[in-house]
């Protein structure tokens, strides 16, 4: 079964949760949370951001093919409208930490709400989870206090510009946090660099390009088991570049070593490629570079 919930109120319903003091955000108490058998084996899908700091779990939901289970001190994000499937109940207790959820409407007239796309942690899968240290965890707490003593107290006319900031001080720390993680799994990611690579390599040496067209991120990100979005900072982090960043630069090498090296016609290694039509490749190949095919293999030549 599969049910939408579409306020705060229902959120904090389906949690056997004390209702909530403001229509839009709310930060949950994982230990006052139960799950009843009302929803088991059910999919909920709801509007809202959310950031979950879990240190103790009852392991009660999974999301996408991942359960959350994790070790202490690890955080997740979602993004509005990704399905969360519960599979067991949860009694007050099982679980601890908490959980920050706020719908987009919040930030409306606020410049986060176009930041929200920047911070790809929401689009990360559960075993991507953050693992924070203590020092980290006591961070995200003491933010997190503030946004809820801010949105428990009379409101006036701060308390919305206090409430946006404490929000964007609590996503920037998360990106940090994640920044450090990425530092401390060096030796994993360049391992992960090395196959994208590989998987490249192989992608123009197989049938892939008649089957698929231009390779694609999902494609690789699927190939080595992780999000787009974490496969994309993680390349970031050690190269520089993102994923599609990192597709277009190997691109860009393929098509001048065969304008160079072949005699080869622009429109067939256009199709070699993967673009579907010629003239899409001359315009992506002067975005790159600045010239037309044509032109730089007259200007190498």
């Amino acid at each position: 079964m599969v049910f939408g919930i579409n306020t705060i109120t229902e959120l904090h319903e389906v949690f056997g949760y004390k209702k909530p003091k403001h229509p839009l955000i709310s930060v949950i108490n994982l230990s006052d949370v139960e799950i009843s058998e009302r929803f088991l084996n059910s999919k909920v899908g709801f509007p809202f951001y959310n950031i979950t700091l879990k240190t103790k779990t009852a392991h009660p939901f999974k999301y996408g093919r991942e359960y959350f289970d994790f070790s202490e001190g690890s955080l997740f994000g979602t993004a509005p409208n990704q399905l969360v499937e519960i599979e067991e109940t949860c009694e007050k207790g099982e679980m601890e930490g908490w959980g920050l959820y706020f719908h987009p409407d919040l930030t409306h007239g606020y410049n986060l709400i176009d930041k929200l796309s920047d911070y790809a942690f929401f689009s990360y899968e559960t075993k991507e989870a953050l693992h924070l240290s203590e020092k980290e965890k006591s961070t995200l707490n003491n933010v997190v206090s503030q946004i809820i003593e801010e949105y428990e107290s009379n409101m006036d006319e701060f308390s919305q510009d206090l409430l946006i900031s404490n929000l964007e001080l609590l996503f920037n720390h998360v990106r940090r946090f994640y920044s450090r993680q990425f530092l401390t799994r060096k030796s994993q990611n360049i391992s992960i660099v090395t196959k994208l690579k590989k998987l490249l390599k192989e992608y123009y040496n197989s049938n892939q390009i008649s089957v698929n067209g231009l390779p694609k991120v999902h494609y690789f990100a699927e190939k080595l088991n992780l999000s787009s979005s974490y496969l994309s900072d993680l390349l970031k982090n050690e190269t520089g570049k993102n994923a599609q960043d990192t597709i277009h630069t190997y691109l860009i090498e393929k098509a001048k070593n065969n304008l160079l090296n072949t005699n080869k016609s622009i429109s067939e290694i256009a199709f070699e490629l993967g673009f579907e039509y010629p003239q899409y490749f001359s315009r992506f190949f002067k975005k790159e570079t600045g010239l037309t095919p044509k032109g730089f293999r007259l200007d190498e030549n």
